[in-house]
């Protein structure tokens, strides 16, 4: 007859308790992150914490990025970390306030309009439809861009969000411009400025950039001294043939020359060239010989003073009567003897030390250079040539047609560039409008102290630059801005900026917009008495730079919203020490006496895994959005989802430029899914546990529960800590070693048999329940901040009941005190050390063939440690689950055996493990048999069948 009962195995399977759960093994982020970020939208979750939390206002201060192309891997990296520090101040209680920002006006966008348009369509453009254009394209992009923002899971204030172009903004920045008028820091004057030909516009120093590889051409040019000082006649004798000798890398400056500068403590000397002679400072006359390849090095050494009264032509008086005029020799400490000649050529209209000292001696300004930076007819022979091409190699030509050129080579140094157009700049004396920061230069360096900088040189960095930082040119000579609302007096061309004009024009604005100036008329802009004075008065035609639209952001939000001023928290690239901190923080010093915030956080540049810069033409561009989404092709561009990126954001160490590529990025991901997998096991093993019927009280615990939630503790501490510092890479690392090394590869490992085999409601099962489900509370807030998606993710699936919709409104995790046992610890630490010694034995073991599973072995051990022994034999018949082996004794002496290990105080040897198979929990034991109802089973399964408990 056939038997048709079912095999052992399957006739008690039902009787284990595997783990259940829905949560998927895998993210499916692609459908899975915008289903939960409806979620957080249809409950408003983020609004609710931000307006409801009970602890106080949290302001990270967003820096606006610009309304103006594509996401990046660099705003990813920005906005994420953002992002995950409002998360977390959320998750810990706090009303954390997040208005994202975007930066709207000025020349980019201004350009990317113009590209779209033909040649006559340009030319017909009024200013304020160039205007109207250029703000659809910026909301355009704003769209796209927080779409993305969106995407990556970044919360904040999406409905309210603060644009530059914005009336309400504009009016609070007509604010900030007109208090630091009214108190004099405002002034409009004739000063050199960096000027783009390229973007015909003023710069200010945060809009230039220094590539690598630039080559200027340089020159030695002789000018013909025509009168010796007292001092310089009794050393030298007559004036006839002797020169002064300058270098320069801006031959097309010499045309606007009005003077020589020498150093007064210099020391210089005489170069015998035929019958000519050559003034040069003593420590660069070697050079300058070599340079030219003649004359000797001779005649009276004496310092710069002797030249005092000395007076040369100019270089080109043969060339136009233009140029037929003297140029004195004058002095200034920033003449050095470190390259040149110790005699600079200068031309107080393109130079900052050029300008100070013709002011100083009254040399005069001449500018013959336009906005296109082409000469103009003051240039002589030189108009309609533009200086940094053909206007060079003219000038040069010229000089050494007069004999004046000694010596020309090219030059490789830092030169400013246009950071827009990419194109370099000049240095050109135009009316602009300035803030003076030498007025309130010592409160912001005082400020600066008052700040917490991360990473502290931080405060180095931009004290150095305030320090040191001329006054701020802040007039741009374009239409999208917002205008400098001065008016000028059409008769005198002085111009009218006083309280009632400002007041009255940042009301307009405030309705209006700023396209008012250019749509209404002088008499609508102006109050009374100003209307009906009898002057006439038009409009001015300047636009204010962009940073210092950016840097009001602070009062059109921060101050205006009712939000935190100063803010707790600025966080932006390590670049913006000398952009939007900075701007920021002059104009609030100068408006209020203080920074605008409390700390200041900087973070490095995304480069690619091999350090190199990300750039089209290398091919090594990261596009956030593709890592996010997937590309065309799935299996080369494979979605990763929002997750992963976060992550990656978290595991950099972002106070240095950071890597990123496609093994990264596959690393990241593995690291996420091994978080995924840990939480997956514990989710499955709480499927029957409700943790206000189930739980075990702290001091009813076993020890080795008991060390767990010590080390659980410890953890959740460093992960706080870290997230504290804004350290989130020691997060990552903290998170991942737990669920591997603690909970993986020991404590879960060693909790199987208890959670499968004991029965259902049984001491042991419920108490690393217990273990199980702190753990889970720990990890789903730990991750939280960081995979914001997959926490949530999580908290929907948690198998009983939860009080809060979603894991942001659950709090932060915090370990009870009593958890924290470090004798235990010691103790189980040394346990540890033990399975490492025993693991290597059952490897021999395995190798061999000698057993398959560690359940096929007996351990037997003998310790020459007291203290270690001691630990071992606490354990009783429960030491063989430390090994997960079916026995484990500690014995005086080891068996016959193959596959021994030695540790520190310890011996171990494996033998075959006594007695039979359990059919059910697979444990050897020589009581299989022993129950007549249940032959296949042990002696613990019997009893767990039964209900009952076992050791």
């Amino acid at each position: 007859m056939r038997d048709d009962r079912p095999a052992p195995e399957e006739a008690y399977k039902s009787t284990v308790n595997l783990p259940q759960t829905d949560f998927p093994m895998r993210a499916n982020a692609v459908e899975r992150e915008p289903q939960i970020q409806e979620f957080w939208r249809d409950r408003r979750v983020y609004e609710h914490l931000a307006q409801e939390n009970p602890g106080p206002v949290f302001v990270l201060h967003d820096g606006p990025p610009y309304a103006n192309g594509q996401l990046h891997v660099g705003h990813a990296l920005n906005k994420i970390l953002k992002d995950i520090i409002n998360r977390y101040r959320l998750l810990r209680g706090d009303r954390a306030r997040y208005v994202l920002g975007w930066d709207c006006h000025g020349l980019p966008i201004e350009l990317k309009v113009l590209q779209t348009l033909a040649r006559e369509e340009r030319e017909q453009l009024t200013p304020l439809a160039l205007r109207q254009k250029a703000q659809s394209f910026a909301l355009a992009t704003i769209a796209e861009q927080a779409a993305g923002f969106q995407r990556w899971g970044v919360w904040g204030d999406y409905e309210n969000p603060y644009y530059t172009l914005k009336p309400e903004y504009e009016a609070a920045q007509i604010g900030v411009f007109g208090e630091m008028a009214l108190k004099g820091f405002i002034y409009r004057g004739l000063k050199p400025v960096y000027w783009s030909p390229s973007s015909q516009t003023a710069l200010a120093e945060a809009e230039l950039e220094y590539p690598e590889g630039h080559v200027s051409p340089s020159i030695y040019v002789a000018f013909p001294v025509v009168t010796l000082g007292e001092g310089a006649q009794a050393l030298l004798g007559a004036s006839e043939n002797l020169y002064a000798a300058i270098w320069t890398t801006t031959p097309w400056t010499i045309p606007a020359n009005l003077g020589i500068t020498a150093n007064p403590d210099l020391t210089y000397t005489v170069i015998q060239a035929g019958d000519r002679r050559y003034l040069v400072a003593t420590d660069l006359a070697a050079a300058l010989q070599s340079r030219m390849g003649e004359g000797t090095v001779g005649g009276p050494t004496f310092s710069g003073k002797v030249l005092a009264g000395t007076v040369c032509r100019h270089p080109l008086a043969g060339v136009d009567p233009k140029f037929d005029r003297l140029s004195p020799i004058v002095f200034g400490d920033y003449v050095t003897a470190e390259s040149g000649t110790g005699l600079v050529h200068t031309a107080p209209a393109h130079g900052q030390d050029d300008f100070a000292t013709g002011r100083k001696y009254d040399l005069g300004l001449i500018s013959p250079v336009d906005d296109r930076g082409v000469f103009t007819v003051e240039a002589g022979p030189f108009a309609g040539l533009a200086v940094l091409k053909e206007g060079n190699t003219a000038v040069t030509a010229a000089l050494q047609a007069q004999g004046l050129l000694l010596a020309q080579a090219d030059y490789a140094h830092k030169y400013p560039y246009d950071w827009r157009t990419k194109k370099p700049v000049i240095v050109r004396a135009t009316e602009q409008w300035f803030a003076s920061v030498a007025g309130f230069r010592e409160a912001a360096l005082a400020a600066i102290a008052q700040v917490h900088w991360i990473p502290a040189t931080g405060a180095n960095r931009i004290g150095a630059m305030v320090r040191e930082r001329s006054d701020w040119c802040i007039s741009r000579q374009r239409s999208w801005g917002v205008p400098i609302p001065a008016f000028y007096d059409e008769e005198t061309g002085e111009a009218l900026l006083t309280a009632e004009t400002l007041a009255h024009v940042q009301e307009i604005f405030r309705v209006q917009g700023s396209d008012a100036w250019w749509q209404w008329s002088v008499a609508e802009l102006l109050p009374e008495p100003y209307r009906s004075n009898g002057r006439t008065y038009r409009k001015g035609t300047d636009t204010m730079d962009v940073w210092f639209d950016s840097g009001s952001s602070w009062a059109a939000v921060c101050a205006a919203r009712g939000l935190n001023y100063p803010a707790d928290l600025y966080l932006e690239g390590s670049d913006q020490h000398r952009g939007w901190f900075q701007s920021s923080l002059l104009t609030s010093v100068a408006t209020n006496g203080h920074a605008p915030y409390k700390s200041v956080l900087t973070h490095g540049f995304v480069l690619d895994e091999k350090g190199q810069k990300m750039s089209k033409s290398l091919g090594n561009v990261v596009d956030p959005m593709v890592l996010v989404n997937g590309g065309k092709d799935k299996k080369q561009e494979p979605a990763y989802g929002a997750d992963v990126l976060r992550l990656w954001v978290a595991s950099v160490d972002y106070s240095a430029d950071v890597p990123l590529g496609k093994t990264i990025v596959t690393q990241i991901a593995d690291g996420a899914r091994k978080i995924r997998n840990t939480v997956r096991f514990l989710l499955g093993n709480l499927f029957d546990f409700d943790p206000a019927q189930d739980a075990i009280a702290w001091g009813g615990l076993p020890e080795l529960d008991r060390y767990a939630l010590h080390r659980l503790a410890e953890v959740s501490q460093l992960v706080t800590k870290a997230y504290d510092g804004y350290q989130f890479f020691r997060f990552y690392q903290e998170v991942q070693q737990f669920c591997t090394v603690d909970l993986s590869n020991f404590y879960l490992d060693m909790a199987k048999d208890r959670l499968y085999i004991s029965a259902p409601n049984s001491h042991r099962r419920r108490a690393c329940q217990t273990v199980l489900h702190q753990c889970l509370e720990f990890l789903v807030r730990a991750i939280a901040p960081v995979l914001c998606h997959n926490a949530e993710d999580i908290w929907q699936y948690l198998p009983y009941p939860k009080p809060q919709d979603s894991v942001f409104a659950a709090g932060w995790f915090v370990a009870p005190s009593q958890w924290h046992q470090p004798e235990l610890a010691a103790k189980w630490q040394a346990l540890q050390r033990v399975r490492d010694d025993v693991n290597k034995a059952l490897e021999l073991a395995r190798n061999a063939r000698a057993i398959g599973a560690p359940l096929e072995a007996k351990v037997v051990l003998t310790c020459s440690d007291p203290t270690l022994k001691e630990h071992l034999v606490s354990l009783g018949d429960r030491l063989h689950y430390l090994f997960i082996t079916s026995q484990a004794v500690v014995a005086e002496t080891l068996p016959e055996s193959p596959y021994q290990t030695v540790g520190e105080g310890i011996q171990v040897a494996v033998v075959t493990a006594e007695g039979t198979k359990c059919v059910r929990c697979w444990h050897y034991s020589p009581k299989v048999g022993d129950s007549t109802e249940h032959p296949h089973l042990c002696e613990r399964c019997t009893a767990a069948i039964a209900g009952l408990e076992f050791a």
